[in-house]
């Protein structure tokens, strides 16, 4: 009974679901970025700053969020416990000085120090990115696009969430807010840094996963709407505290309520249906063993010969055509009837380093989208808090909040229509 108990607490530990979760968790609090638009009111007021200064602020914290080399650099030598540990202690250093600063608790400093008190604790956001969606996407390889999207979704709802967790402990002084977003953060992150790590997802497919990211997705719009209807209340009725504790109660049970996946996924007693690619994929010690020079070598004609419609097939079958057309292929390649090409690099969704993304047009094409398209809303984030006071709006949090929830709402709902696109599109234009 014991060493049942504990195979399914060793199963549960090494879920991808549970990294997938707590991944989530991390993400909710790591877009400490999109509160800018409530702490720039309060160091303003502080420091008296004006809006030129405050600017630059915002400028530094935009390149903070912005320049994740160093995160990426960094994940390449340390374990993602280590790079989640640097960016929290980042996080920590950065705007707990700021708060400090603005408490009067230490001596003011220049304004281009401030700059990189600012840019080194938001620097701190692209670890947690880093880590969280480094370790998803090796764990989901066939489900990149709801996976990416929905953490991305967290990030920008960590500004609503972290929001109503300062409303409800109700501190009268303003710049508690900095102070929350120092150390909450960090708090969570130390406390999953090691459940984020690759565990083999690949062999872990389950028949029930479209389900799961069903009942993900089902979580990820309560929330956006639960947010939006207690954000709305609170500012447009006189609510008390007690049922602002109750309502934050009921937003921390929504976040918890995706472990549910990993806990009847380990405990259940339905059989456990690993994935065909369990079976099919070769053991590491196997890999090893089996290396030739046939392991170099791809045949071109794999893809073209492939049909559109084998990629719908279940995995059982899908395995099975996939071994009889590369038999084909072999023999014929044998024969000298099909050209053999030696592998050169990754392909699209391999691990790339990064010599060899800089020579890819992907990168360049997602670079150049995200110069050219994301800094109108960042330029939004960075001013609402002015911009909200200038309408005679004294609760700059109501707005930090609503954009928080459409930021969530765009950046999921991405996600899902991406896979959906690349999934089925090509098989409707052929």
């Amino acid at each position: 009974m014991m060493g049942k108990l504990k195979e399914r607490i060793q199963a549960f530990v090494n879920n991808r679901w549970l990294v997938f979760v707590a991944a989530i968790w991390i993400q909710s609090c790591a877009g400490i970025g999109y509160v800018f638009g409530s702490l720039s009111p309060v160091i303003k007021r502080s420091l008296n700053y004006n809006q030129r200064q405050l600017s630059k602020l915002g400028v530094a914290k935009d390149l903070g969020d912005s320049v994740g080399f160093l995160a990426g650099s960094l994940s390449e030598i340390l374990p993602l416990w280590g790079a989640l540990l640097v960016g929290a202690l980042q996080n920590l250093i950065g705007y707990g000085w700021v708060w400090l600063i603005v408490t009067g608790r230490a001596p003011v400093l220049p304004l281009w120090a401030m700059c990189i008190l600012i840019f080194v604790g938001n620097n701190g956001e692209t670890y947690f990115n880093t880590a969280a969606l480094v370790s998803c996407v090796q764990n989901f390889p066939k489900s990149r696009g709801p996976v990416v999207g929905i953490l991305k979704g967290f990030a920008g709802l960590s500004g609503a969430i972290l929001t109503q967790i300062y409303t409800m402990i109700n501190f009268p002084d303003q710049a508690a807010l900095i102070f929350m977003v120092a150390v909450g953060p960090a708090m969570v992150v130390v406390a999953l840094m090691f459940i984020i790590r690759p565990v083999g997802g690949h062999r872990q497919v389950r028949p029930s996963d479209g389900f799961s990211f069903t009942f993900i997705y089902s979580v990820c719009l309560l929330l956006a709407a639960y947010l939006m209807g207690v954000m709305l209340l609170e500012d447009l009725v006189d609510v008390s505290h007690t049922l602002i504790i109750i309502f934050t109660v009921i937003l921390f049970l929504l976040l918890v309520a995706p472990v549910v996946i990993p806990v009847k996924l380990s405990f259940s007693d339905e059989p456990k249906d690993l994935a065909v690619e369990e079976v099919l994929l070769p053991k590491p010690e196997q890999q090893e063993a089996g290396k030739s020079e046939q392991d170099e070598v791809i045949f071109s004609e794999v893809e073209d010969e492939k049909p559109k419609e084998v990629d719908l097939l279940p995995a059982t079958e899908r395995h099975k055509r996939i071994a009889q057309l590369q038999a084909k292929l072999c023999q014929a390649a044998a024969e000298g009837a099909v050209r053999v090409k030696r592998r050169r690099g990754p392909h699209r969704g391999e691990d790339f380093t990064l010599m060899q993304a800089l020579i890819k047009a992907d990168l360049w094409l997602i670079f150049f989208s995200l110069l050219l398209a994301s800094g109108s809303g960042l330029t939004v984030i960075d001013n609402l808090g002015q911009m909200s006071q200038s309408l005679g709006y004294d609760n700059t949090h109501i707005f930090v909040s609503m954009i928080s929830i459409w930021n969530f709402l765009g950046r999921v709902g991405g996600g899902y229509f991406s896979e959906i696109i690349v999934r089925y599109l090509p098989i409707l234009l052929d």
